[in-house]
């Protein structure tokens, strides 16, 4: 097994936000004799694979931020969150279109078509609020009020 030597530096850039992101670049300095650079070294570049070496970058922030969101969406609350986002915008469509026959706006004009969608909004909750009292599901929260 062949071990390469390598250098390491850092990169500080700033994106079009002024964002900074500081990388980490690991570079193989010796890859010539190593029996696994062609499949390690992948890309098509005009430089030949004799000259190329192999370089990682690594931003350790970006990790850092990366394990954090993957316990936050996890977690017992993060796993709720998406269960109730993915059933809201879809659901609701699909409500108004299939079992409350909507197909078109029966009205023309900006307010006439408002007035209509605020009456079909208010339809759809009171549709949900009714299901949710014949269910006994009142006082059930996903997330805790906040008392003003």
């Amino acid at each position: 097994m062949f071990i390469a030597h390598t250098c390491t530096y850092q990169v500080v850039a700033s994106n079009h936000s002024n964002y900074t992101v500081t990388t980490t670049v690991y570079t193989c300095k010796e890859c010539g004799p190593c029996p696994h650079k062609a499949k390690c070294i992948k890309g098509a570049s005009k430089t030949p694979l004799e000259e190329r070496s192999k370089s990682l970058h690594v931003s350790k922030n970006f990790l850092r931020q990366r394990e954090q969101m993957q316990e936050r969406i996890q977690s017992e609350q993060g796993v709720l969150l998406r269960i109730n986002r993915s059933i809201q915008v879809e659901g609701a469509f699909a409500v108004l279109k299939q079992d409350m026959g909507f197909q078109r706006f029966l009205l023309r004009g900006n307010v006439k078509v408002q007035t209509e969608l605020l009456l079909l909004c208010m339809a759809y909750n009171l549709k949900k609020l009714h299901n949710k009292i014949q269910g006994s599901r009142c006082g059930k929260y996903l997330h805790i009020p906040k008392a003003s």
